[in-house]
């Protein structure tokens, strides 16, 4: 992106309860479903604090000289309000309420590709509002189509720079102690790719369908091997049984040769 030098007067102030936020629809069905999917793998991981808030939509604000901007990224990352949620259910205003987000994500769409806006001036464009005003350190864009992620890191200067993906494809996101990356499977019967997240040790931080499904496969298989130790008891019981049987005609036998042997005057000896 080229460098823009303007002037920024920037402060945050709580958005008057009176303020109209955008109403836009999605641009389409995959983009709730892809959001939904990020949290979901944070919350079973148990990787969401009490604090902490991802939203899909959802209005970020900033006051750029003196005018209210308002943009609501497709997902974002915030660590921590310092607010009673019920004061950030409308919309989130960083440094007054809390943290400024980690990460925001925006899925590519068939519109007019606003995700790299650096317009400066009011409204400024989605770019240059994440880089210049909320300072966000990582800003992803994905899009669903074809599985393409790229990821900005904000540089010392202030500006982002495109990131190189490690040798498996994944990405750091530091702050997070999490990889990001692409997945390519079906979820919510969309086949397709997804953004997923891997922990330090490589490990794929499962959804909870992923984990309900896991966990059916442990009942069954525990389940099947008690089935088996089941059967193998079964047959030792009757293993023991048919040993028995044989051990008591076999003492039939002798009892009947050793009174055949008195019968005939003949005494046996004990044993």
């Amino acid at each position: 992106m080229a460098l823009q030098i303007v002037e920024l007067e920037i402060t945050w102030e709580k958005l008057p309860d009176d303020f109209i936020l955008p109403d836009d629809p999605v641009d389409n069905i995959n983009q709730p479903a892809l959001a939904v999917a990020l949290t979901d793998s944070l919350a079973v991981a148990g990787k969401l604090s009490p604090l902490s808030i991802t939203p899909t939509n959802y209005g970020i604000c900033a006051t750029l000289n003196g005018k209210i901007v308002v943009k609501a990224p497709d997902w974002a990352f915030i660590p921590e309000i310092r607010v009673e949620r019920s004061q950030v259910e409308r919309s989130y205003t960083p440094e007054l309420q809390g943290a400024r987000p980690i990460i925001v994500m925006e899925f590519l769409c068939d519109t007019d590709g606003g995700e790299y806006s650096i317009k400066p001036t009011y409204p400024p464009g989605k770019w240059f509002f994440y880089e210049r005003v909320l300072e966000v350190p990582y800003y992803g864009i994905f899009d669903p189509k074809t599985g393409k992620l790229e990821l900005y890191r904000l540089d010392e200067q202030g500006f982002y720079q495109i990131q190189e993906p490690l040798d498996n494809g994944r990405y750091a996101i530091a702050p997070m102690e999490l990889f990001l990356g692409v997945w390519e499977g079906t979820r919510e019967n969309r086949n397709g790719y997804w953004l997923r997240w891997w922990n330090e040790a490589g490990e794929l931080l499962l959804w909870g369908i992923e984990l309900v499904a896991q966990e059916r496969q442990r009942a069954e298989a525990e389940s099947q091997r008690a089935e088996v130790e089941s059967q193998r008891a079964e047959t030792e019981s009757q293993r023991a049984e048919v040993e028995s049987q044989r051990a008591d005609a076999e003492r039939q036998r002798a009892e009947r040769f050793m009174e055949q042997l008195r019968q005939a005057g003949i005494e046996p000896l004990d044993n």
